[in-house]
């Protein structure tokens, strides 16, 4: 799997975070995971770290965004943009081995995958802004 793939399951999986219950997750997670096909255990094992990764930072990071997105509350975000926007404010912010513009990038193709006509622009402007 590349890269780019290993991303948009983390984010089809984060994405289930907004409509289940915080102990319901882990079980979602395991779901997600089991319907994958031709997965290997160092593909499982990568991507139930990175999201379980994710998800002990989550409030330091909607602190991070509520900031940086003046005008708009974490609440008034849809789905989509924030689990894109926690995606990559965490491989900014904490993943030393992601560059920053790869970061940014990759949340901008997610958004043309999974957001709306504005998701790409919207994305691009609020992590210009956190750098």
């Amino acid at each position: 799997m590349t890269r780019r793939e290993l991303r948009e399951h983390v984010f089809l999986m984060m994405f289930r975070k907004e409509f289940h219950d915080k102990n319901e997750l882990p079980e979602q997670i395991k779901l997600y995971l089991s319907d994958l096909e031709n997965i290997s255990p160092e593909e499982y094992d990568y991507l139930i770290k990175r999201v379980n990764a994710i998800m002990e930072k989550v409030e330091e990071i909607d602190d991070i965004l509520s900031k940086t997105t003046s005008g708009w509350s974490i609440k008034r975000l849809g789905k989509v943009e924030l689990t894109i926007l926690r995606i990559a404010v965490y491989e900014m912010r904490y993943d030393d081995e992601i560059p920053v513009k790869v970061a940014i990038n990759e949340a901008v193709e997610l958004a043309k995958t999974f957001g709306g006509d504005e998701t790409p622009a919207f994305i691009n402007g609020v992590l210009a802004k956190l750098v």
